[in-house]
């Protein structure tokens, strides 16, 4: 059966709740960023812009796949 957390242990999740999807947002901010650098880059280096913004393209490819924001249900099924 589950018991209902004390009011210390529910300010204790939401507290942890808040951190996560406060960090998680950060991640998100941090590939919006980096989107915007690659896309200066992609219209000043012109026609050789696969050449030359291959790290940023690839560093941006990798922050959309693992920076997602997560809704508090997802986090909670989660936590132990």
């Amino acid at each position: 059966m589950a018991t209902t957390p004390t009011m210390d242990e529910y300010r204790q999740i939401l507290k942890s709740r808040d951190e996560h999807i406060r960090e998680s947002w950060i991640k998100a901010m941090e590939a919006r960023l980096v989107r915007e650098e690659l896309q200066k880059c992609y219209r000043g280096e012109g026609v050789n812009h696969l050449q030359n913004c291959k790290d940023l393209a690839e560093k941006y490819a990798g922050m959309i796949r693992e920076n997602k924001v997560k809704g508090y249900k997802q986090i909670d099924e989660n936590m132990p």
